[in-house]
């Protein structure tokens, strides 16, 4: 119960890797404020939380719905930024300037006006923890659209420059930084029929599986464990800083774990 007594907000917590959350900070004590947009997720998690979520409908690119959101519980002392989806995936030399701005204004000027109404709050209660869902796009390329991919990288940068700011008043900003985990981000806004969201789903698991040296797709509950770390006191010493949950997809190129892919070293060792 590492987090009793604890208030937290989670924004985009009626699925996925925010609702992995908000029931993993329940598990460890704390009561959750949830935003999302999604209701009917909503009410369904309120009713799983054992009396201590509530839910708040909250469209994270309304900065006063987010101000709301962050002054619901009578004390703040933990806020994870998470609330996202897949956004415009065209070229950087195709895609439309409303939809790029559409598409930072959900996944990076949330992040920024949640730890903006979140700080002040904090600080009177003598300091907190935040934690802002990133992703590994923001550290290379071909793991995601150029608009949320930027968008990711931003969210890595501003928690660095967050933490050094608010660290005076003892509040502590880190990052969680996601490989591909079987959630359904980049496919829930799709218009097509239910059955393919669910093949494409499928299909993005079967790929995440082999993805990476662990060899099964992330679920969201590892990185609800990251964030409840991050979130408690045994992260005390921890800002401005990320821990990466990607089943070691970033440790180098795929040689380099997978012994039947091609590389420049085992071509070398043929000819000694």
């Amino acid at each position: 119960m590492r987090l009793d007594g604890k208030r937290a907000v989670v924004t985009g917590g009626a699925s996925g890797i925010g609702r992995a959350t908000a029931l993993r900070l329940v598990a460890e004590g704390a009561e959750v404020w949830v935003g999302d947009l999604d209701a009917t997720g909503g009410e369904t998690l309120v009713a799983q939380g054992s009396g201590r979520i509530r839910f708040l409908r909250t469209d994270v690119t309304d900065a006063g719905q987010i101000e709301a959101l962050m002054a619901a519980p009578d004390q703040l002392d933990i806020v994870f930024n998470n609330a996202g989806a897949g956004g415009a995936r065209e070229r950087i030399d195709e895609i439309a300037p409303d939809d790029w701005d559409r598409t930072q204004a959900l996944l990076l000027r949330s992040v920024a006006l949640g730890i903006r109404y979140a700080a002040p709050l904090m600080a009177k209660a003598g300091g907190g923890a935040i934690v802002n869902t990133s992703s590994v796009s923001a550290l290379g390329t071909g793991y995601a659209p150029i608009a949320y991919s930027t968008a990711k990288a931003g969210v890595l940068h501003l928690t660095k420059l967050a933490a050094a700011e608010l660290a005076r008043d003892n509040i502590r900003v880190n990052a969680v930084v996601p490989g591909f985990i079987t959630t359904n981000i980049f496919t829930r806004h799709l218009d097509v029929a239910e059955e393919k969201r669910q093949a494409a789903n499928q299909a993005i698991a079967a790929i995440a599986a082999g993805a990476q040296p662990v060899a099964r797709a992330g679920r969201p509950e590892d990185i609800a464990a990251a964030v409840a770390y991050l979130a408690s006191d045994d992260a005390a010493f921890v800002t401005g800083t990320h821990i990466l949950v990607d089943g070691g997809m970033t440790v180098g190129t795929r040689a380099s774990w997978d012994p039947q892919s091609p590389s420049l070293f085992t071509a070398l060792e043929a000819f000694q």
